[in-house]
């Protein structure tokens, strides 16, 4: 039996870009998003560097309900994966649920 993945669309949470446009800008720009740890102290530590996702505000994404249940990796999959959902144009209309999944 032959198996079909159709890729529709595209979400991403960066460390150099807060979506697909930003991201792809940043990528073309090389940027880097390599940065001075900032979310929390580093000093016991040998590794002063990482790769973050700068000037994240949980707010503009959930309700603070919602922010206190999440942690910072499941807030960016939730937000990743809406944007890749509205960026597929999926609507009732034009796909059998049942057969979409979502991966990432």
């Amino acid at each position: 039996m032959e198996k079909r993945v159709v890729i529709t669309g595209m979400g991403a949470i960066t460390p150099i870009g807060k979506n697909v446009e930003e991201t792809w800008k940043g990528i073309k720009e090389k940027k880097c998003g390599i940065d001075k740890i900032s979310l929390f102290d580093t000093t016991t530590y040998k590794t002063k560097l990482a790769a973050e996702v700068k000037d994240y505000d949980a707010s503009n994404y959930f309700e603070p309900k919602q922010t206190k249940r999440l942690d910072r990796s499941s807030q960016f999959a939730i937000i990743a994966a809406k944007e890749a959902f509205q960026d597929s144009g999926i609507t009732k209309e034009n796909t059998d649920f049942e057969r979409v999944r979502c991966i990432y």
